[in-house]
């Protein structure tokens, strides 16, 4: 099973607000969607999901499993819980949300527990985020490369995060991009700006395609229906060997997901 080059991310959208941004994003075209225990919104993610029509079986739903939750029997209660509020009774992809801080719960412990889940049928693929290089290969160490469906990892112009992707390319582990907009910091960056008017494009458009044109997943969020489907014509948009050596040159390892009490010792 392949993992959806376009996707909704829910991170910060609670209530009603991320019941009207995923509605609206399905009715717009989007068919997958990305959701965590800590967003708190699991449920109504599920309550949009059933309300929108959409048939179960076109639908890619990932969720993450919070560090709280990683010793075995909680991790599988979690997802269990998960699913509850989601209405579903599995999910296409589960990750883990972040490595453990500290080794506080061995790896091999939760993402044991994580492939346990795959085996009862409860999710279809599993994967990781935020995991660094050497956090990465122990993950291959205990599961094998070819179980891990993906690495979800903060990507955007700001933060090209190189030397991360390329240890997962040649791993063969697909990259999901989250942040892909860094909030909308390079919205407003005259390089983007200037590739957009080229293309008669929207910043956003461009900084999405540059990750989808280097094999990326992206999962952006919006809460305006027609930005969400301004946002899926990224797909339609190519840009030039030298759209992207510009946007190459404005790498300045730019982090904004970067937790101080869970967060890893970055690459």
């Amino acid at each position: 099973m392949s993992i959806p080059a376009f996707g909704l991310g829910t991170f910060r959208l609670k209530g009603q607000t991320v019941i009207d941004s995923v509605r609206n994003a399905l009715d717009v075209g989007y068919r997958a969607i990305d959701t965590a225990q800590i967003y708190e919104n699991e449920a109504e993610v599920g309550q949009a999901i059933a309300e929108s029509g959409v048939a179960r079986d076109e639908l890619f739903i990932t969720t993450k499993i919070w560090i709280a939750n990683f010793h075995h029997d909680a991790l599988l209660d979690s997802l269990r819980e998960s699913l509850r509020k989601l209405r579903t009774d599995h999910v296409e992809l589960t990750l883990i949300h972040w490595p453990s801080p500290k080794d506080a719960v061995p790896m091999a412990e939760y993402l044991g527990a994580l492939a346990e889940a795959k085996s009862q049928g409860l999710t279809r693929q599993i994967g990781i985020s935020n995991f660094t290089v050497a956090q990465t290969r122990q993950a291959i160490e205990i599961l094998g490369a070819g179980a891990i469906a993906t690495n979800q990892i903060e990507v955007h112009p700001y933060l090209q995060n190189r030397a991360l992707i390329a240890f997962l390319k040649d791993q063969g582990i697909h990259v999901t991009a989250y942040m892909s907009l860094a909030y909308g910091e390079v919205l407003k960056d005259p390089v983007i700006q200037a590739i957009a008017e080229r293309h008669q494009a929207t910043p956003a458009q461009v900084a999405l395609a540059w990750a989808l044109q280097q094999g990326f997943a992206v999962i952006p969020s919006s809460t305006k229906r027609d930005n969400l489907a301004g946002n899926l014509l990224a797909a339609d948009l190519r840009l030039s060997n030298e759209d992207m050596a510009q946007i190459a040159t404005l790498d300045r390892g730019h982090r904004l997901a970067n937790p101080e009490a869970i967060a890893p010792a970055w690459d």
